[in-house]
C-alpha cells in the first residue's frame, strides 16, 4: 500500500471547514452571534499562529452540538455542506486525488477538524480513509469532549501510527500534502512531503528542506 495523505482545510478545500462551521452557526442564528463569532475568529488566528490550545478549541467547537439530537444536527450539517462546503471545492484538488488513485495509491485525509464536520466532506471527495479528531458520543448524543488523541500537530503522527499498526501498513513511499506549518511533524516523516498553497512559515520550511511547493487554487 502506498498512502497519499492529504490535509483537508486550505489544502483540498479553498477555506477552513471548521471555521466555516462556526460562521454557519452564527449565520443560521444557532448560537449567540457576537460572542461566538469573536471566539471563533480568535481560535482560528491562534491556529494560524501555531498557538492553538486544541482541547480548549474543541470544547468551544463541540459545545453547540451537545444541545441537540443527532438527527437535528445532521440536518444542519446537510445545509452546511450546501451553503459553505460546495463553494470551497477545488477542481485541481479533485484532479490530484484522481491522479493518485490512478496510480493505485490509497487515499487518506488526516485533519484536526472533528469527524462530524469532515466525514461527509471526505465522502464527497471520494476519499475512503479519514483520520479526524473524534467527538465523544454517549447514548447517541455529543458530550462536548473528544475521544482519544486529537489529530493535530504531533497528534497527527500518533493517530496515523495507530492506523498503520492496526492495518499492518507503513509509510514507505507515502505522500503528504498540507498548507500548514502545524503539519511539519508529519511532513518530516513521509518520503514525499508537499506544501500546498503554504502559509509563510511552511513555505520557508519547504524551501529550506527542498520540498515540493504546489498550488491547487483555480
Amino acid at each position: 500500500m502506498t498512502l497519499a495523505i492529504f490535509d483537508l482545510d486550505n489544502t483540498l478545500l479553498a477555506g477552513d471547514s471548521d471555521h466555516a462551521w462556526g460562521e454557519f452557526l452564527v449565520e443560521e442564528g444557532l448560537v449567540d452571534a457576537e460572542d461566538y463569532r469573536k471566539a471563533n475568529d480568535r481560535f482560528y488566528q491562534e491556529y494560524l499562529d501555531g498557538e492553538l490550545d486544541m482541547l480548549e478549541y474543541q470544547r468551544f467547537s463541540l459545545e453547540p452540538l451537545t444541545h441537540h439530537n443527532l438527527e437535528e444536527l445532521e440536518g444542519w450539517r446537510e445545509t452546511f455542506m450546501a451553503k459553505k462546503v460546495q463553494s470551497m471545492l477545488l477542481n485541481k484538488a479533485k484532479q490530484l486525488l484522481a491522479d493518485h488513485q490512478s496510480q493505485g495509491h490509497t487515499l487518506m485525509i488526516i485533519t484536526a477538524t472533528n469527524r462530524f464536520i469532515t466525514e461527509p466532506i471526505a465522502e464527497l471527495l471520494g476519499v475512503p480513509h479519514l483520520i479526524a479528531t473524534e467527538p465523544e458520543l454517549v447514548n447517541g448524543r455529543f458530550t462536548g469532549q473528544i475521544a482519544g488523541t486529537p489529530s493535530f500537530q504531533e497528534g497527527k503522527v500518533t493517530r496515523l501510527n495507530d492506523w498503520l499498526a492496526a492495518n499492518q501498513e507503513n509509510l514507505e513511499g507515502a505522500w503528504f500534502y498540507s498548507d500548514s506549518h502545524n503539519d511539519a511533524p508529519l511532513l518530516r516523516r513521509v518520503d514525499h512531503p508537499v506544501a500546498v498553497d503554504p502559509d509563510p512559515t511552511l513555505e520557508a520550511l519547504a524551501r529550506e528542506q527542498g520540498w515540493r511547493i504546489l498550488s491547487l487554487r483555480d
